[in-house]
């Protein structure tokens, strides 16, 4: 089955997926050429064989058997970028896929928008491969440096949220959150230059789940930021419009306000370049009633 589009410019390969995920994607890639295959092997020959812009591998293979089939891409066509939808995953599978440089990564429950954007990043042409620099990882603690840039803001939400093994509520909030303080952090600490990194962490203790996002700039004082609603006072809750619009800055400012009410702790350092999102969880229900007993 194959998707034709009057632009030859862009081909993508959809393996594995049925025919509702197929057309979805051919209406956001509608520009694309989309030809699918219904095994990993005939998708595998017609990358070695042809250039080849995107690769999405369906939800017939588990998250081993997608970094397997991504590692084998990047042997024969590294350029290509690939984005995995294995039907089961686990938080090693998901560090396997972002040291071997998947596009992106989608196993869990998600945003049918965060998706879209993810595909459209994808099929453009800005540079991506480095974007994303591994610098530790186990399954407790992964710490990534990230180029500051809009593409690579996304892809690595993204990746936190298929890491995360918060519940649906609590991994959409504090995803949310991490979302508004890390395109905070690429904003205005490091200028959207792709040339400045910002460090991201992802901590998982037995009661809370802990991230830490630091920004190469110079930093700054919650009380002096008159363009974040943080600082509006009580009477005129829609003060910092005002003061973004006289700036020149785009719409917004709630997201540290915003990020305050989606976790429990959001710590920032004196600098203010560098901040701590915690997550408490709740204690297993054996633990109360031992306490209890």
């Amino acid at each position: 089955m194959v998707y034709e589009r009057q632009s030859r410019e862009k081909r993508v390969l959809v393996c594995c997926c049925d025919n509702d995920a197929v057309e979805r994607i051919a209406r956001i890639l509608s520009d694309c050429r989309i030809q699918c295959f219904s095994d990993s092997q005939a998708l595998l020959l017609t990358v070695a064989a042809e250039p080849v812009d995107l690769v999405l591998t369906g939800q017939g293979t588990s998250g081993a058997e997608a970094v397997a089939i991504l590692r084998r891409i990047r042997a024969v066509s590294p350029a290509t970028r690939v984005i995995l939808q294995p039907k089961h995953s686990t938080r090693d599978d998901v560090i396997a896929a972002i040291r071997e440089r998947a596009f992106s990564y989608f196993s869990k429950p998600y945003f049918e928008a965060a998706f879209g954007e993810i595909l459209r990043h994808a099929i453009g042409d800005a540079a991506w491969e480095d974007g994303i620099e591994v610098n530790s990882a186990t399954p407790a603690w992964l710490r990534i440096f990230a180029r500051c840039e809009h593409a690579t803001a996304d892809r690595v939400i993204q990746f936190m949220n298929e890491i995360s093994d918060l519940d649906g509520k609590n991994r959409e909030s504090v995803g949310f959150a991490l979302k508004e303080i890390l395109m905070n952090a690429m904003e205005y600490g490091g200028q959207f230059d792709r040339e400045r990194w910002v460090e991201v962490s992802y901590v998982r203790g037995q009661r809370m789940v802990l991230y830490r996002i630091r920004d190469p700039g110079k930093g700054f004082s919650l009380e002096e930021l008159p363009h974040a609603a943080i600082s509006n006072p009580p009477d005129e809750p829609v003060r910092h419009l005002e003061v973004r619009d006289l700036k020149g800055l785009r719409p917004g400012g709630y997201g540290v306000l915003l990020s305050r009410k989606l976790v429990d702790d959001l710590i920032y350092s004196e600098q203010g370049n560098d901040v701590l999102m915690i997550k408490y969880l709740d204690p297993p229900a054996e633990t109360i009633e031992r306490a209890n007993s």
